[in-house]
């Protein structure tokens, strides 16, 4: 048996093999299985969970961007093949990688690095194109365009949310709804615990029939939908044009067109005040943390006074990191997403007046909502190929699968944080002194 002081030496001074180096790079996981189009093989022969380093081109994805991004790279270009997993939910995969160090795939130290180097060649060191599914990186994107303008907010939208609504139907299931669920039991569908939120959020507003609610970031009209069936007026704004289509179909299908209405607008645009409750479920990840207080501040202000505001977003476990989201996620998922702590978030809102009354975690919540969308995209798998391509279909399973992982493993958290607007002398407009939501 190899001890780790024995694997460290030869990493940093034995010719490696590339299923060595591969292994190098996956933060050195020994329980897994490596192989390498060169023949050579690492880790346990038993093991059925592993990667497959397929091509040359994958070997220099690798080297060029050691860590998280360079595999990316390669899984999502076809040169880096999951072993025992489905690429629509390598979640076990990624469950594995992340026994250390919470799947942070770290560079190599430089003396490894150098052996590598020896070891492959100097022509793998060579950057080439990444994948088209990639985004600028983020110096590009300044030098194209402000962060966080309204230009550049649209494109970032664009960048995720105008896959297909196809596509989406097929991962979403019925609800079409893209945003953490809130389960009532273990055994509750998807479906039921998507409704279920829809539920919580509505009742922590306190809406009634006749009230009128703004919904910003309101993707497929979920929220909308659900505050109109229940006899408020409801307006939703989003920055994707295809969300927006879809929401006004099911509106007028669902005969809703007298009370719910979805416009393609940032949310910066909408002229309405006076608003009884307004939701932010799922839009705060992408504004920029130093745009809390003017983003606030805005919903704030079409607040009546007494009136709820409910912001739902993915968080960090603490608020002392950087806001920037991690390679794979800014470059393939969320261009510009930014997360921060909870605190964070109620500090902002408290800053600007708003008086918060109640948060909450519901982290282990998204890991199954995670796991039921990683579900319905292996059963489509055929067809979502079909419909947006192998790479992007790769995206997709990778990122909800270590999105999954994520949450359970406290990398990730999902707060809902509910405030109210009061008055000049501290009125609330009589909220009731317990919570008046069922859980």
């Amino acid at each position: 048996m190899t001890t780790f002081k024995e694997q460290s030496t030869h990493a940093a001074t034995g010719k490696l093999s590339l299923a060595e180096i591969l292994e190098i790079f996956a933060s050195g996981h020994t329980r897994l299985k490596f192989t390498a189009y060169d023949g050579s093989a690492a880790g346990p022969e038993d093991a059925e969970l592993g990667l497959d380093l397929l091509t040359p081109r994958g070997t220099t994805y690798l080297a060029t961007a050691p860590g998280e991004l360079g595999l990316a790279r390669a899984y999502v270009s076809g040169d880096l093949q999951p072993l025992g997993v489905h690429p629509g939910d390598p979640y076990e995969l990624l469950k594995a990688l992340a026994t250390r160090d919470n799947m942070d795939f770290k560079r190599p130290p430089a003396r490894v690095l150098a052996n590598v180097l020896r070891s492959i060649g100097l022509e793998h060191f060579k950057p080439i194109a990444p994948p088209p599914q990639e985004a600028l990186p983020r110096w590009r994107r300044t030098v194209e365009g402000l962060r966080h303008s309204k230009t550049r907010d649209a494109e970032a939208i664009h960048h995720h949310y105008d896959v297909s609504n196809k596509f989406y139907e097929w991962v979403l299931g019925p609800s079409m709804t893209y945003t953490c669920a809130c389960y009532p039991d273990a055994d509750a569908s998807l479906e039921e615990a998507q409704e279920n939120k829809y539920r919580l959020v509505f009742e922590k507003l306190q809406l009634k029939p006749g009230d009128r609610l703004l919904d910003v970031g309101c993707g497929w009209g979920g929220m909308v939908r659900y505050a109109a069936r229940h006899g408020v007026k409801a307006i939703g704004v989003t920055l994707s044009k295809e969300q927006a289509e879809w929401a006004r179909n099911a509106i007028a299908e669902q005969g809703l067109s007298d009370l719910a209405e979805v416009r393609h607008s940032d949310y910066r645009d909408v002229r309405e005040s006076g608003f009884d409750a307004v939701s932010s479920i799922g839009l705060t990840e992408h504004i920029g943390v130093h745009n809390y207080p003017a983003y606030f501040r805005f919903l704030q202000s079409k607040m009546r006074d007494g009136a709820l505001l409910l912001n739902h977003c993915i968080t960090r476990p603490e608020n002392k990191t950087t806001a920037s989201a991690d390679a794979f996620i800014d470059r393939y998922v969320f261009p510009d997403g930014e997360l921060t702590g909870s605190g964070r978030i109620i500090t902002e809102m408290q800053n600007i007046g708003l008086e918060v009354v109640h948060e909450e975690n519901l982290r282990h919540h998204y890991a199954l909502t995670l796991r039921d969308w990683c579900r319905y995209l292996v059963e489509h798998w055929d067809e979502a190929v079909e419909e947006v391509g192998l790479p992007t279909a790769r995206v997709w399973g990778l990122y909800m699968a270590g999105s999954r992982v994520g949450f359970e493993t406290n990398v990730i958290q999902l707060h809902q944080v509910l405030a109210v607007k009061v008055d000049a002398l501290g009125n609330d407009g009589g909220l009731p002194l317990r919570p008046w939501w069922t859980p």
